[in-house]
C-alpha cells in the first residue's frame, strides 16, 4: 500500500520533482543557518554562510571537525 506521499510524487512530473527536490535542498540550508544562528548568537552572518557551506560541501558541521587532509 502507497502512503499519500508516495502517491503525490509518482503522479508529478520530472520538472516538478527536481523544483520539490530543489525547494527541499534550500530549506534544509535555511534550517541549518538558524540552528547555528541559535547555536551561535555571536558569529556573523558571514560566519554563518561560511559553516552552511563547510557543511553542505563536506558533510561536517563546522571546518574544525574536518580530518586534517580536507583543511
Amino acid at each position: 500500500m502507497k502512503t499519500e506521499a508516495q502517491r503525490v510524487v509518482q503522479a508529478m512530473s520530472p520538472a516538478q520533482k527536481l523544483r520539490a527536490a530543489e525547494r527541499l535542498y534550500y530549506s534544509a540550508r535555511q534550517l541549518k543557518a538558524a540552528a547555528l544562528r541559535a547555536e551561535h548568537p555571536d558569529w556573523t552572518d558571514e560566519a554563518i554562510h561560511e559553516a552552511v557551506r563547510e557543511f553542505f560541501l563536506y558533510g561536517y558541521a563546522y571546518p574544525k571537525d574536518l580530518p586534517d587532509e580536507q583543511k
